[in-house]
């Protein structure tokens, strides 16, 4: 008796402790959410890449192509140790002889950390008569920042659809779907290659590899064996209002006699409508090409058509198109599964190549410091940064404001939280705060290369960044990242005054931030940007900081602000 009442209360202590799973599905999130997708205001409860309207105009086999959802992914966070995302897909061929069913019907599922940082995270999976499902377990649900969770991005199958689709977490825990990005895309149009042949995981074509690193949305327009530049489709493309468009489309136009008129009319066609840049890449090579005399004329007859009219468009005074040649691809043979089609490995040689022109092209560079190499963060528990960005670049928009001062929670506290009366009396007329708490100059890095200064045009920008460095960073890396930043700053608002303010002293850390100080005051004499320190109005006599002016020993109370801002508005 005793053992059977052992075992009942075991059960029903095991029961009571496994949690329960909520579903969550993307197409009634009441808001779309498809990330990586035109037109979302017609498709967005749908994972497809065309509309309805486009079928019966565009070729039958693009238009079957365009219910794949290559490159879309769908993002959330969620404090859940488990996650498990299922649904079913419009095909059951899952796989294909030369490329698994990861990569053709599976879906791929990272976490962004609270430092912008990207973690791969592997689901058990299973591929059925009734659907798919992905299945992840132990997921650690605290970051050591915000405590609200982890975002995570789940990218969809590159050669599937996918019909109708649920996010389950475990119950009791929190749950909200990311809304679809506000920002311009890059449109990739092109072959099978950038649909993603022959990619192990979805997140793995060169396409989402490159969006991964450069963070813009990516609209994934590659239709196998059908990227052709024909009129409709090019028509179709051109109603997508993009950042740049990247054309790929050689491989399958091999063969035919009007190449190089395809290339030129789609060119024309965009830049009729656009001023965004325009990227015309190479074939990228076939792997036997040495050892196959027809494989290697056709493709260097189809690279020669595209330079000619590259070089048409150009003798024409086209503006802004570039192109990027086989050479500078640099896809070796060994990266390929069959004679063109990529490997994982050849995925990430294209992606690196064709990032390296882009970044190139719309001045977005890497630096080489973690200060100077652009990243999200998400250490405030108080807000979403990314929503507060995009709140920042519309108030900024809409005000046109005569200066916008930048940096972190010191600046973000201003007007908000502390120095409201010196704020509204001095400020709030001639200024735009784009303040974030918690940034460092990486993160103020990346809101500069997403928009932060492109829809207005102030008379002076003011830059206060680097405290939050100081824990993790040399002075030198600290000092070169503001540098990198400033100059990041100058390409975008070259008529603006700038001025970068020295780092505010904070408890215990007085010295160290003076030498960083005359550090930067000497950066920007060589630089020509205007300096001024007002911290030195925060310190006693003794070099330490006058606590009554803190409410922490690092922010500043009313009184501090009061003390400092004529250093920002004179």
């Amino acid at each position: 008796m005793r053992r059977l009442l052992f075992i009942l209360i075991f059960f029903a202590a095991t029961f009571s402790t496994t949690a329960q799973t909520k579903w969550h599905n993307p197409a009634e999130a009441g808001y779309n959410v498809i990330q990586n997708q035109a037109y979302s205001n017609e498709i967005g409860k749908s994972y497809v890449r065309f509309p309805a309207r486009a079928e019966g105009v565009i070729p039958p086999a693009v238009w079957g192509l365009s219910r794949h959802s290559a490159g879309l992914y769908i993002s959330f966070y969620t404090d859940s140790p488990s996650i498990e995302v299922k649904y079913t897909t419009t095909s059951k061929s899952y796989a294909m002889n030369h490329m698994p069913a990861t990569g053709v019907s599976g879906v791929d599922m990272y976490r962004v950390g609270p430092d912008g940082n990207w973690d791969f995270c592997f689901g058990k999976y299973s591929f059925g008569e009734n659907g798919v499902s992905f299945k992840y377990t132990e997921l650690p649900t605290k970051n050591g920042y915000n405590h609200n969770g982890y975002e995570y991005r789940v990218f969809l199958p590159l050669y599937n659809g996918v019909q109708s689709m649920q996010v389950g977490v475990d119950d009791g825990t929190s749950f909200r779907f990311i809304p679809t990005s506000t920002e311009k895309p890059i449109v990739l149009y092109g072959t099978s290659i950038a649909q993603g042949g022959c990619a192990s995981r979805p997140s793995m074509t060169w396409g989402t590899i490159m969006q991964r690193s450069l963070d813009y949305p990516v609209i994934n327009l590659g239709f196998s064996g059908n990227g052709k530049m024909e009129k409709e489709v090019v028509e179709l493309i051109n109603e997508i209002d993009a950042r740049m468009f990247i054309l790929d489309c050689i491989p399958n136009m091999l063969g035919l006699n009007d190449i190089e008129q395809r290339v030129y009319n789609a060119v024309k066609a965009i830049r009729s409508k656009h001023s965004a840049p325009i990227l015309l890449v190479e074939h990228v090579g076939y792997a036997h090409a040495r050892t196959n005399d027809s494989s290697r004329e056709k493709s260097i007859t189809g690279n020669k058509a595209n330079r000619r009219a590259y070089e048409k468009l150009i003798k024409e005074g086209i503006k802004d198109v570039y192109y990027l040649s086989q050479s500078e691809l640099g896809v070796s043979p060994e990266s390929t599964v069959d004679y063109v089609h990529l490997t994982d490995k050849g995925m990430s040689e294209q992606a690196t190549s064709v990032e390296r022109k882009v970044r190139q092209i719309l001045n977005i560079p890497l630096g080489d410091r973690v200060t100077s190499r652009p990243v999200t963060q998400r250490r405030s528990a108080g807000y979403e940064w990314r929503t507060r960005h995009y709140d920042m670049i519309r108030e900024a928009a809409s005000k046109q404001p005569k200066v916008i001062i930048m940096g972190n929670s010191i600046i973000h506290n201003w007007g908000n939280i502390y120095g409201k009366q010196v704020w509204a009396e001095k400020m709030a007329k001639d200024f735009v705060n784009m303040g974030c708490g918690w940034d460092r100059i990486e993160n103020l890095l990346w809101r500069v290369y997403h928009g932060a200064l492109d829809n207005c045009s102030p008379e002076k920008i003011i830059v206060k960044i680097g405290t939050n460095n100081i824990g993790r960073d040399t002075n030198i890396d600290i000092v070169e990242g503001i540098r990198f930043l400033l100059d990041a700053i100058r390409v975008r608002q070259p008529k603006a005054e700038i001025q970068v303010m020295g780092i505010l002293p904070r408890r215990n850390m007085e010295q160290r931030i003076a030498e960083i100080n005359l550090m930067i005051e000497s950066m920007a004499k060589q630089e020509g940007y205007k300096y001024a320190n007002p911290g030195t109005k925060m310190l006693l006599e003794n070099g330490k900081i006058d606590e009554s002016l803190f409410t922490d020993g690092l922010h500043p109370n009313d009184k501090g602000y009061e003390r400092i801002v004529d250093d920002f508005v004179k």
